[in-house]
């Protein structure tokens, strides 16, 4: 696996705590990881690392700032693989990703326990395998369960 380029894309808090308990699953992967906040670039030591700035809902002009972000990473870095915990940046990162060839994985927050997130169910029908960690939101047409990620 150590030629497979990985995108892997979260926001910060439980986001970000969410992808880094994947990377086993990519173990020798070539990670590029790419958030919202520079602190957290103590976390992956060594690996590639970008900072897109935060944006939600409510402010679309960030949101379009983020998003032309992620098109510039994601063309640069041209992954094989993309894949997202959440959310805004994770949702971009995945369509352009999809969009430019690359498969792409959605996995759906912990904390959405009664629904999926609004970026979860905006991007999970672009990704090539989309999870929830909650066996009672997996359904046909959506989101598979296959276990926790915490």
């Amino acid at each position: 696996m150590k030629s497979l380029r990985l995108l892997a894309v979260a926001s910060g808090g439980g986001h970000w705590i969410e992808l880094l308990r994947l990377r086993p699953a990519f173990d020798g992967a070539n990670f590029h990881y790419v958030t919202v906040r520079d602190e957290y670039r103590s976390d992956v030591p060594g690996a590639c690392f970008s900072v897109v700035c935060d944006a939600t809902q409510w402010d679309r002009l960030k949101l379009v700032w983020q998003a032309l972000q992620i098109l510039w990473i994601v063309v640069r870095v041209r992954p094989d693989v993309v894949i997202s915990t959440g959310a805004a940046p994770g949702y971009f990162a995945v369509r352009i990703g999809r969009l430019l060839g690359a498969r792409t994985i959605w996995v759906d927050s912990l904390a959405n326990v009664e629904e999926l997130s609004t970026a979860g169910r905006m991007a999970g029908k672009h990704a090539d395998l989309w999870l929830t960690q909650w066996p009672e939101l997996a359904h046909e047409g959506g989101p598979e369960y296959a276990g926790k990620v915490i």
